[in-house]
């Protein structure tokens, strides 16, 4: 049982590479298309394949981790080291790098689809939000270091150093997760269902989806159109520091609050709380500019905004017990790269005029309340599936 929490950090250090090689080239956009000699645009495209593939990949990829979980997370793992080092090859070719992207967000479902899994072969029950807490802070850790290391990498020594340096990292991981799963899991899941015709009979699982497509489609947004959305008001030169904090409050929310609210039954209001909030931080950004208003609300909008997604994929462990998982988690993060897809697309036209963009995220986030206000209160959870389902 000791070692859980090795084989925790290797599996945080690669799904953490997944989202570091995803993000790789945003904070460095204009550079790289220089060095690359393409447009923004294309450069651009980099990033968004990932969204598109694990929309397509997010249901296939969690019914082969609650088949063979060992085989597939190995696989995931495999795939975020080697395209990291298959970008290196090439580091000026745009069409390389545009294949070695496409392997790592290949991987990429394999690897976060199996959070909750891992940590019901592992852990114990009392454990469990702790560990998913954890393995859900590896991936805002992971965006952090390459928005923060990306362009003092790339100043030091061009798109080479980021990418050696990035790849080193990967393939650190992912040796490391390889290895560290030699040792047999503490808790033995139960068979899978074999058709997993469960899924749309869930209405748990759409609620939470829903939120997740609201939350993690606001916070794409925000990461995405933050800048253009202030400039218009002065404010434009905070988005890198904003930005930076909400997703520091957010490590911290992610993993903190998870077993607290597990443990008293706060999943719902937790939730409800976090649209709620979202809701009114757009308004408070339309109604003041101020650096440190901004800095409270958007600092509190991470703790709770990042904190849900461990929440949701606690809530949908407890739910669909062991042997599900797999699925379950690929299915809410197929609607929360689903939202985060959409949502960016949306406010596209809008990011002109912010008033209009502010209006349109706080629409969304009031879709979300009336959502999460219909989440069952915790004495109304089903039993997990898996006791009814047959073997």
């Amino acid at each position: 049982m000791q070692r859980r929490w090795p084989i925790l950090v290797a599996y945080g250090l690669v799904a953490a590479s997944t989202q570091m090689l995803w993000i790789t080239f945003a904070p460095i956009t204009t550079e790289a298309a220089h060095a690359m000699h393409t447009s923004v645009a294309a450069v651009g495209n980099l990033a968004a394949i990932f969204p598109l593939i694990y929309v397509v990949l997010a249901l296939p990829t969690g019914r082969w981790l609650d088949r063979d979980f060992n085989t597939a997370l190995r696989t995931g793992a495999i795939l975020t080291g080697a395209g990291a080092v298959i970008r290196l090859f090439m580091p000026d070719s745009f069409t390389w790098q545009l294949f070695a992207q496409v392997v790592i967000s290949v991987g990429q479902p394999l690897v976060l689809n199996g959070i909750t899994k891992l940590a019901a072969r592992y852990f114990p029950q009392e454990e469990r939000a702790v560990a998913i807490g954890l393995g859900s802070v590896s991936l805002f850790i992971g965006i952090m270091i390459a928005m923060a290391g990306g362009p003092a990498l790339y100043t030091s020594g061009g798109l080479s150093l980021v990418l050696t340096v990035e790849a080193a990292i990967a393939v650190a991981g992912a040796i490391l997760l390889v290895l560290s799963m030699q040792s047999p899991p503490a808790f033995e899941d139960p068979p899978a269902s074999p058709s997993g015709s469960w899924l749309p009979k869930e209405p748990l699982l759409w609620k939470l989806g829903a939120l997740l497509f609201v939350g993690m489609g606001v916070y794409n947004v925000l990461a995405t159109w933050l800048q253009p959305i202030l400039a218009p008001f002065g404010a434009g030169n905070l988005t890198g520091d904003l930005l930076a904090l909400m997703t520091l409050t957010g490590i911290v929310g992610a993993g903190v609050l998870p077993p607290i609210v597990a443990a008293r039954g706060w999943r719902r209001w937790t939730l409800f709380a976090a649209v709620g909030w979202t809701l009114l931080t757009a308004l408070a950004i339309d109604w003041r500019q101020s650096a440190v208003w901004l800095a409270v609300w958007l600092g509190l909008e991470g703790i709770l905004l990042l904190a849900s997604l461990p929440v949701v994929l606690d809530w949908a462990e407890v739910h669909v017990g062991a042997g599900e998982q797999g699925r379950a988690v690929g299915f809410l993060m197929l609607a929360g790269n689903l939202g985060g897809f959409v949502l960016v697309v949306a406010v596209t036209p809008l990011v002109a005029l912010p008033h209009l963009a502010l209006a349109f995220i706080a629409f969304v986030a009031l879709v979300g309340l009336v959502v999460a206000w219909q989440l069952p209160s915790p004495s109304a959870v089903p039993a997990a599936l898996s006791a009814s389902q047959p073997q």
